[in-house]
């Protein structure tokens, strides 16, 4: 009797549990399904990359300039913020390291930080070792476009300023669905340095 009762348990619960099955394959059958759709119609505007933005680097960089005139800039990040596209810019004179965020839009400046660097880092060390080469910089629209033909498609959101091994370069990433690629670019030749894919 007991077996039976246990038999006839185990089948109601494997009923219930196949049904369950069929129930979540359905969903996740559909949210495939609206996840291709919704990637198609991203793959057809995803070549619009958003960089038409009113401030250029060039522009952020003046206005970081004339907030801290006697310090260099060590990297510039185009990003983000609620909605909102701010470069956020550091930088450094001998004894302090300064940020400042400029809107992409209406070219407003805040003074985010302003720190004395650590000792090691005093005395112009820091400032040799992490100043930038502003010279004739690619702007975010042209390095955007290297780097999306790179990847062959995609859009173009974030962008950073930076040095390694002394050379000045952008490093953009690039959205495709769900698959995001960093791309360094060579901040004055456009040459693609390299590139680095995440699933």
């Amino acid at each position: 009797m007991k077996k039976i009762v246990i038999l006839g348990l185990s089948v109601a619960l494997l009923g219930g549990l196949a049904g369950c099955g069929t129930d979540s394959d359905d969903s996740a059958s559909s949210s495939s399904s609206t996840q291709k759709a919704s990637q198609t119609s991203n793959s057809q505007t995803s070549s619009e990359a958003n960089t038409n933005f009113k401030v250029s680097v060039d522009d952020a960089i003046k206005a970081y300039q004339e907030a801290y005139p006697d310090s260099d800039i060590t990297s510039v990040d185009l990003e983000t913020s609620f909605g909102k596209y701010l470069y956020k810019i550091e930088g450094v004179d001998d004894n302090k390291e300064y940020e400042v965020r400029v809107d992409a839009d209406t070219k407003e400046v805040s003074k985010e930080r302003e720190e004395n660097l650590d000792t090691e880092d005093k005395d112009g060390v820091k400032r040799k070792e992490d100043k930038l080469d502003l010279d004739n910089l690619l702007s975010v629209e042209k390095v955007s476009d290297i780097a999306v033909k790179h990847v062959g498609k995609g859009k173009a959101t974030d962008w950073s300023l930076d040095k390694d091994m002394g050379k000045t370069y952008w490093e953009v990433k690039v959205i495709d669905g769900h698959k995001e690629t960093e791309v360094k670019v060579d901040a004055k030749s456009g040459d693609v340095l390299e590139s680095e894919t995440d699933d």
